[in-house]
């Protein structure tokens, strides 16, 4: 057996068989070769290389040294008692050369992935930037054509600007131009118009000229056939009356002179007949003058004012019995129905106004109340608004929810009095004085006569007229609440202004109170007409009218009107029912719809407005005058 060779010799031979091994990679596109039967040729010169390389070339790339030196080995180390442990060393060799394999191979494959990484983040980068560029592209070219539109919009505004102003221009002189050929036709109709009227007017007058000659000449010839028989006539009549008179003066005057002898002849006859004769005219005479000088003493003492147009006191004591028993038969045949309106006349609820003056009024009203029943010293009052708001109904319901008598006069009928203007006011006081309720003294159109003493329009008469009524109305009065009522409280003079207490404004209605004196005129006016007159005993003595029917107008077209009615007063509502009455008589049905109702209050509102244009155009031909 021959000597196991020592561990140093074993070592280099297995650390030279691994690097003949990892010297010697097989690769699938090389010849294959054993690690342990070949080894590198030594380098030899030109002549041993192409012996070299004719071996090889006729053993076909085989070598048979190195495949017995390796079988020589391999012997060696089968035979050697480390042979386990040197293919164990070889085992753990190639281990580890693998793990390095796999370690360089893990390596690689995480450059190869980082390197891919960083390619798809600069292909990310690249992508992003590309998209930003595109992105600030599309801006920029949005922006350019969003700045390209508006200047196109601004020359295409700027183009239909300018052709609107030239279409308007043109339509104004297309417009100018059609009024002024509208005007000369009208021009050349008028005078055609006027022409045609002058050539009938004197066809018309010749035709009455001729009409009249013929009328004439017929009534000439019909004059002179009946002249003869008239005068025949006349002759036959006139010598009739002729003998009838001749004899009735035969008569009378025969028996004149049977008298005339008789008194003569008898002296004492004679003068009882002188005695009567002048007894008879005497007595005819202070009769007349003095009943004459009577009725002038008893209408100063106890008659009503000349002044004074309106009263609820009687002209005398004894004149209001007949209409108080009237009434009293009436109250006695009239409803529970009836009884309860006419116990509702002494308040305001029959009278439409704004609901603050409406308090106001009542509170003035319960005030003066008041004020009688303690004695104390009334209050005067100041009305003004426009006309037909209300003032002087107010006045007479608060005289008669105050308790006290009333009497209305206008400021108007003053001024004709002239010299005899100041006994006048004085007996109106002192008439007023008599009253034992008291008595509201209402003077409507109180400027006419109360305005500022330095105007110069204004005469000595009624200067001294105002200076009467200031006299009387100086110190505060337990008989006589004085209420003015003007459309002007501004022209009223300074004193007659501080004599008042209260001042209340009367404005013209609004939408509502529109409305309610609507309903009220048209149940008053219309729904409840004959009703009224049915109920009443003088219905039987008259003659019976034909009821009006109400045809469909409901509340909606009431409130229709009410608003169509702006600015309309009080009496301009009561005159518009009275219009619209007046034209369902008119009609033959006697029927009023809601047709009718529009048409009138459309022509009525129409009328108002053309009526204050007319107004307005006076006041500034007036103003412009002045």
């Amino acid at each position: 057996m021959p000597p196991f060779p020592s561990s140093p010799s074993i070592a280099a031979a297995a650390a030279a068989a691994a690097a003949a091994s990892l010297t010697s990679l097989a690769y699938a596109d090389s010849a294959f070769r054993f690690p342990f039967l070949s080894s590198p040729s030594p380098p030899v010169t030109d002549g041993s290389s192409s012996a070299s390389a004719a071996s090889s070339s006729s053993s076909g790339g085989f070598d048979p040294e190195s495949l017995e030196r390796g079988a020589k080995a391999l012997r060696e180390i089968n035979g050697s008692p480390y042979a386990s442990q040197v293919f164990e060393l070889m085992r753990k060799q190639e281990e580890s050369r693998l793990a390095e394999i796999a370690v360089e191979k893990a390596r690689h494959l995480a450059i190869q992935t980082q390197a891919d990484i960083e390619k798809q983040q600069k292909l990310a980068e690249e992508q992003r930037n590309l998209i930003q560029q595109q992105a600030q592209t599309k801006a920029q070219m949005a922006r350019y054509e969003d700045e390209l539109a508006r200047k196109r919009m601004q020359t295409e505004h700027e183009a239909h600007r300018q052709q609107n102003a030239e279409l308007v221009k043109m339509q104004e002189e297309s417009s100018t131009r059609k009024e002024q050929a509208r005007r000369a036709a009208e021009e050349q109709i008028q005078a055609q118009q006027r022409e045609t009227e002058k050539e009938r007017a004197e066809i018309e007058r010749e035709t009455i000229r001729v009409k009249a000659m013929a009328e004439a000449e017929g009534r000439a010839h019909e004059a002179k056939l009946t002249e003869e028989y008239n005068k025949r006539m006349l002759l036959e009549r006139m010598n009739g009356e002729r003998d009838k008179w001749l004899a009735s003066i035969n008569a009378t005057f025969s028996h004149i002179e049977g008298g005339l002898k008789m008194l003569l002849t008898d002296q004492s006859k004679m003068i009882m007949a002188v005695g009567g004769v002048t007894a008879l005219a005497a007595g005819v005479y202070t009769t007349r003058e003095g009943a004459r000088v009577m009725w002038g003493y008893v209408n100063r003492l106890l008659g009503q004012p000349s002044l004074i147009r309106e009263s609820s006191i009687a002209k005398f004591p004894w004149s209001g019995i007949m209409s108080k028993f009237l009434k009293k038969i009436e109250s006695y045949g009239a409803s529970n129905k009836d009884l309860v309106s006419m116990r509702n006349k002494t308040s305001f609820d029959n009278i439409i106004l704004n609901p603050s003056l409406k308090k106001r009024i009542e509170l003035l009203a319960r005030a003066t109340e008041n004020t009688k029943s303690h004695q104390a010293p009334f209050r005067n009052m100041l009305f003004f608004g426009p006309p037909g708001t209300g003032k002087t109904m107010v006045a007479k319901e608060m005289a008669r929810k105050s308790g006290l008598d009333y009497a209305m006069m206008t400021g108007g009928d003053v001024a004709p009095l002239g010299p005899q203007a100041v006994t006048k006011i004085h007996e109106i006081f002192d008439w007023a004085k008599k009253s034992r309720k008291g008595l509201l003294l209402f003077i409507d159109e109180a400027d006419a006569f109360l305005c500022e003493r330095n105007n110069i329009h204004m005469s000595e008469a009624q200067r001294s007229a105002l200076n009467a009524l200031l006299f009387r109305t100086g110190d505060q009065s337990r008989d006589i609440v004085l209420v003015l009522a003007t459309n002007r409280p501004g022209d009223l003079d300074a004193a007659v202004t501080d004599r008042i207490d209260e001042v209340i404004e009367f404005p013209l209605p609004g939408e509502e109170e529109r409305f309610q004196l609507l309903k009220l005129y048209l149940n008053q006016y219309i729904s409840s007409k004959s009703g009224d007159e049915s109920s009443s005993w003088r219905s039987h003595f008259n003659k019976k009218q034909q009821k009006i029917v109400l045809k469909d107008v409901s509340d909606e077209d009431i409130r229709e009107a009410a608003k169509r009615t702006h600015g309309f007063s009080g009496r301009e509502i009561a005159k518009l029912i009275a219009s619209i009455r007046a034209t369902v008589y008119g009609s033959t049905d006697c029927v009023l719809d809601s047709n009718l109702f529009r048409e009138m209050v459309n022509f009525k509102v129409d009328e108002h407005y053309k009526r204050i244009k007319l107004a307005d155009e006076y006041t500034d031909k007036v103003s412009i005058k002045e």
